[in-house]
């Protein structure tokens, strides 16, 4: 699975690979595998990341485009 919204979240923080890979304490090639859907990334990664940049998990999956979380 392709997760684009992964990059543009990232982006929108002014991030590089690296510094959200260390966030979730992997390599940066393993989470550029996340982003270009060479790999699924695990599901408590997008948990974690949906709390990191303050959205949803459905935003994240492509599963809605509202970025707000639900409260």
């Amino acid at each position: 699975m392709y997760y684009p919204r992964l990059k543009d979240l990232r982006e929108d923080k002014d991030l590089v690979q690296k510094e959200v890979a260390s966030f979730l304490g992997i390599d940066q090639r393993v989470y550029s595998n996340y982003e270009t859907g060479k790999r699924e990334i695990p599901t408590h990664f997008v948990v974690a990341l949906a709390d990191f940049y303050n959205t949803s998990t459905d935003y994240i999956l492509g599963k809605t485009n509202n970025p707000k979380p639900i409260k």
